[in-house]
């Protein structure tokens, strides 16, 4: 399945192959589309020995991924229940716990840098939960604050001059 990370790819890749059909220096179409001035000298060298057409089907580059787009989506969607639904104590999901999940569903381990990439990569951000307790009765608070807490604080010392 494509992603529309190596669509952008291969059509960075075709705008300098056109450039440097045009003419252009391998230097200045490297500039025009922002990779590195080696990456458009391999993509010359593609260019010139298969055509057009080799470069729209070159292979990307770097390690394959280890979860297909299928199973980030399942992914995403299992992060929406609740952690507590997935054998998880507290309603939080952590980096951690999202690791043991993807373990637990798929067998792939990961870091916490890559599970903080994935979890960026489907949407999700960084939320922090509110340190409140749920049974907390805000009158009762507002009370003992009015009442409560003014005869406990220290007063200061009489003066005697």
């Amino acid at each position: 399945m494509v992603t529309k990370r190596l669509d952008e790819t291969v059509r960075r890749r075709l705008r300098a192959g056109r450039m440097l059909l045009a003419g252009k220096t391998p230097a200045q179409a490297a500039h025009a589309v922002g990779v590195a001035r080696q990456t458009a000298y391999t993509w010359k060298a593609v260019l010139d020995e298969g055509g057009i057409d080799a470069l729209r089907a070159m292979p990307g580059r770097g390690r394959p991924a280890r979860l297909d787009e299928q199973q980030l989506q399942a992914l995403g969607r299992m992060l929406m229940d609740k952690p507590t639904e997935h054998g998880f104590g507290t309603e939080l999901w952590t980096l951690k716990r999202v690791g043991v999940l993807i373990e637990r569903q798929y067998g792939v381990k990961f870091g916490q840098t890559q599970i903080w990439r994935i979890l960026g990569g489907l949407g999700f951000s960084v939320q922090k939960p509110e340190r409140r307790a749920i049974e907390r009765d805000e009158d009762a608070v507002q009370t003992w604050k009015r009442k409560t807490w003014p005869g406990l604080k220290k007063k200061p010392a009489a003066r005697t001059d």
